[in-house]
């Protein structure tokens, strides 16, 4: 069963938002396995997600329930480098090490591994962390 579980939980977008009804991709993945939850809750993962999921659990596909929220792409976390003081807060609260930095130093977010679960945004203790629409390579002004 972890196996499978693992299988569920790599189709989820890895947002952490919760708009599933779950603290996080893997606990809704969990419900998915037990069969607890039903596969169109994750507003991130679209339709084409729900439809990924329905061919893992072997049922029939739907859309998304978008009573639970828009699907859109999901940000990415910019981190503005003049207000950084190198805390290393970012660091730890991100699940997916997306974020590299030295203690005192100034840190970057690695776009393509940013998953945009925003739980670095809430652990800077300078707000120097924003959310941008994928791909944005521009440092907000």
């Amino acid at each position: 069963m972890p196996d499978f579980i693992e299988r569920l939980d790599r189709i989820l977008p890895q947002t952490q938002c919760g708009q599933c009804g779950f603290a996080g991709c893997r606990p809704y993945a969990e419900a998915m396995a037990a069969g607890e939850a039903d596969i169109d809750r994750c507003p991130p993962g679209g339709d084409a997600g729900a439809r990924a999921l329905a061919r893992l659990l072997e049922v029939a596909a739907k859309p998304y329930d978008r009573s639970r929220g828009a699907h859109q792409p999901a940000p990415v976390a910019l981190i503005v480098e003049a207000d950084c003081i190198g805390c290393t807060k970012c660091i730890q609260a991100c699940p997916v090490d997306a974020i590299i930095g030295g203690a005192k130093h100034m840190h970057t977010v690695i776009e393509p591994l940013c998953t945009g679960c925003e739980l670095c945004v809430p652990a800077c203790p300078v707000d120097c962390i924003v959310l941008v629409p994928p791909h944005s390579a521009a440092t907000p002004g």
